[in-house]
């Protein structure tokens, strides 16, 4: 370490007492003069020192793109003047790639690189050297800084922008108009050689088309090139580097190139004349046929329009250009007639709505042709003689009077007979009728034109050689007014006179109205039918009349109801009248004669009742109504329940009616004679014992003989009930009161017992209790007393 140091100071004192070259060199197996780089600098005795700076000696490294070799490729030589040759010094490379892309030999200063390098990817590497101490790793020059600069080959062919280019041009154009433009590109260095100079060149395309070869502008080089003919073309462009020369890489495009559509070609007619049929019946609007004409451009520019240019036919048809299709259909402007005309002529034409001024000598761009068109005939109907017919008639005319004719014709050549009719749907009264031979028409029925003062009627003229040909015509019937109304009150009028008026005092103003209208217009006049000392009626002319007082003072208890007739007359001829009868009610009023009360409440206040006592007395009547009717409501749905209510009754019940019987001798109570005469029996006996729910029909059987045994009897009506489904199941003892042969009633016994009284032993009613002791000691009793005799 003290050795290092004073090596150190020696080497100062050297360097600033003797000036000495130092230099840094780079150097590559090509001899090169290398550059020095001076300084300046000041010494201790004050004077300027001059020294030559150590630094490199250098020059730009260039290396070729894309080495081959199995080798490391070299790239050039470091070299200091520092260097001896002793390997005391170390070079270290630093900067783009450097210890990858390039590596350096660190005793010798060469320079390799690892691997094939691309220029496209970069142009130039910035790499910084410098050369240490190997022992002290002191730098003993300062870092330098050197680029490595690729150098480009052509190893890249041009590529265009886009692999299809897609363009169009219109047709007819003239030789150089452009149609597109194609760019490719060179990834090589253009600033290097030829190897990114681009000339253009088509390969397919030709004769029609052409490329300038700096710009790769397409233009068209045929003239009048017809769209009809052809529209699509391929074109193939070449792109090739090297100025185009041999040796240069290439790439190519495909260009389709469409032509576009211009108006050069005019409208054809296929067929210079058209025939078309349409019967005479045809309505208004309905198309015949249509014409077309051809044109060979397309979209905008074949757009037509069809017209009517002459021809005896031109106010009877019209042209309509469909859009759509581009033809021109033919239809029916005014009705057609057979018999008038049969054949029409017209000439029809079609042009071009958008005509391009270019094309002009190509022209006319429209076309014309014939169309006839003839006229069928066919069965027409009955045509009126005019469109509506009106009526006027009075309302009193008599019954079967004409009120006006129609008239219709058979527009055929052969003019069949005509029938009339009338459509009763517009008649349902059936006021009206028609002769049907000659279509007058008269009434049937009387008129009022109160009623109705209009009828519209249809009537209906049909070939009697064709009734399905028919034609309706509107007949309208106007009913004119005749003075056969009376007029009449307007209105009913409640008037009441004060008990305290005067003489001439306004009690009632009245009008009239009348269901006529005469073409004056109404006029009524008022009179008394008769002199009335109380009243008196004064017209006031214009169809309204007053009711004025007569006397002073009206009594209500004398007379409270005054009868005025007043005659009412209209103005029209002739005359009519009427007689309307104002009822005149006397009241008590104040002193500004506001009515207070009339005769009618005033009879009601002796009787002590007020108009609340009436209405109270009314409401408790409908409350008591409905009360009888809720009452009654409720009874009818009272459910039907049995008279046993026990519901644990199955009918194995005992009914009691405490009716003792009065044994044979009650003749009575019960009659033998029913079983003797089964035929006696009219309706099956219902049940007592409940309230039966339905009643069915009884079933008549055979009466049985007169001398038919009782027992016979009772057996039948027994198989009969077993066997009768609408018999009721129920499980009641039925009692016939059967004594035997031997009794008149005979047994009274239905259940045939055989055994006899003695057979049978009676203890075990002692075995019951105490409310079988009775029974017991009369049945127990019995046998005792048998055995003992």
């Amino acid at each position: 370490m003290i050795i290092q140091q004073v090596l150190l100071l020696v080497l100062l004192w050297v360097c600033l007492l003797h000036p000495c070259l130092t230099a840094m060199v780079f150097s590559r197996t090509t001899d090169h003069q290398p550059k020095a780089f001076a300084a300046r600098g000041t010494g201790s005795d004050g004077k300027t020192l001059h020294r030559q700076k150590r630094g490199w000696m250098w020059n730009q490294f260039f290396l070729l793109e894309e080495y081959t070799g199995s080798d490391y490729q070299y790239v050039g030589k470091l070299h200091s003047d520092q260097d001896k040759g002793d390997g005391s010094l170390k070079y270290i490379l630093s900067g783009d790639g450097a210890g990858t892309l390039f590596v350096i030999d660190e005793r010798t200063g060469d320079i390799h690189a690892t691997r094939r390098i691309d220029r496209e990817e970069k142009a130039f590497y910035t790499l910084r050297a410098q050369a240490i101490n190997r022992r002290t790793l002191r730098p003993v020059e300062p870092e330098s800084e050197f680029v490595i600069k690729i150098h480009d080959i052509n190893d890249n062919e041009p590529m265009f922008l886009e692999e299809v280019y897609t363009a169009s041009v219109p047709e007819m154009s003239v030789v150089g108009t452009s149609v597109v433009q194609v760019t490719a590109t060179d990834a090589d260095d253009p600033s290097y050689g030829n190897s990114a100079r681009i000339i253009y060149s088509i390969l397919q395309g030709q004769p029609y088309f052409s490329v300038e070869p700096e710009t790769g502008i397409i233009r068209t080089a045929l003239p009048n090139m017809n769209r009809e003919n052809r529209e699509q073309y391929q074109v193939v462009i070449q792109a090739k580097d090297m100025g185009g020369q041999m040796g240069g890489l290439s790439g190519t495009t495909t260009v389709n190139i469409t032509l576009t559509d211009v108006n050069d070609n005019p409208p054809r007619f296929p067929q210079s004349s058209v025939h078309f049929r349409i019967q005479e019946s045809s309505p208004v609007g309905t198309p015949i046929g249509s014409v077309k004409a051809s044109d060979a451009d397309v979209g905008r520019n074949a757009e037509l329009e069809y017209r009517i240019v002459d021809g005896d036919g031109r106010d009877m048809f019209d042209i309509v250009t469909q859009k759509d299709t581009q033809e021109g259909i033919i239809t029916v402007r005014k009705p057609l007639d057979y018999e008038n005309r049969r054949l029409y002529t017209l000439k029809v034409e079609a042009e071009n709505l958008y005509v391009d001024p270019r094309f002009y000598y190509l022209g006319p761009f429209k076309d014309a042709t014939t169309i006839k068109i003839s006229v069928e005939d066919v069965d027409e109907p009955p045509i009126f003689s005019r469109s509506s017919y009106l009526f006027e008639i009075h309302e009193d005319i008599e019954v079967g009077t004409i009120i006006g004719t129609v008239m219709a014709r058979d527009p055929d050549s052969a003019a069949g007979p005509i029938r009339f009719s009338l459509d009763r749907h517009t008649d349902l009264d059936r006021i009206f009728n028609i002769h049907s031979g000659n279509g007058s028409i008269y009434t049937s029925k009387m008129l009022d034109r109160e009623i109705s003062q209009w009828h519209n009627l249809s009537v209906i003229a049909a070939e009697i050689n064709n009734p399905k040909e028919m034609t309706r015509v509107s007949v309208y019937v106007r009913i004119l007014d005749v003075n056969d109304n009376a007029p009449q009150f307007a209105v009913f009028y409640d008037t009441f006179v004060c008990e305290n008026a005067r003489a001439g005092q306004l009690i009632q103003t009245i009008s009239a109205v009348d269901k006529d209208d005469p073409l004056g217009g109404q006029k009524f006049f008022f009179s008394l039918a008769a002199v009335n000392p109380n009243f008196t009626v004064q017209d006031n002319e214009d169809n309204t009349a007053r009711i004025l007082t007569r006397r002073n003072g009206f009594s209500r208890h004398e007379i409270s109801t005054y009868l005025l007739p007043v005659v009412i007359s209209d103005n029209d001829y002739p005359i009519q009248s009427s007689t309307g009868t104002l009822t005149i009610r006397v009241c008590a009023c104040d002193s500004r004669g506001n009515m207070q009360s009339c005769n009618a409440e005033a009879l009601l206040l002796p009787a002590g009742l007020s108009t609340g006592a009436l209405i109270a007395i009314l409401l408790c009547i409908i409350i008591l109504l409905v009360i009888v009717v809720l009452f009654a409501a409720l009874k009818r749905q009272r459910k039907k329940e049995p008279l046993i209510l026990s519901k644990e009754d199955i009918r194995d019940n005992i009914v009691s009616y405490n009716d003792e019987g009065g044994g044979e001798e009650d003749t009575q109570a019960f009659d033998i004679g029913t079983l003797r005469n089964p035929a006696a029996i009219e309706d099956k006996k219902l049940r007592r014992d409940i309230i039966p729910e339905t009643l069915f029909i009884p079933r008549r059987t055979p009466s049985a003989p007169d001398n038919t045994d009782v027992r016979d009897f009772i057996n039948q009506r027994l198989k009969e009930h077993d066997n009768d489904p609408t018999a009721p199941p129920y499980d009641s003892l039925a009692t016939y009161a059967y004594e035997g042969n031997d009794s008149i009633a005979e047994s009274l016994s239905s259940l045939e017992s055989g055994t006899t009284e003695g057979d049978q032993n009676y203890d075990y009613l002692k075995e019951w209790g105490p409310r079988f002791n009775k029974l017991a000691e009369m049945y127990g009793g019995g046998e005792s007393d048998k055995d003992t005799s």
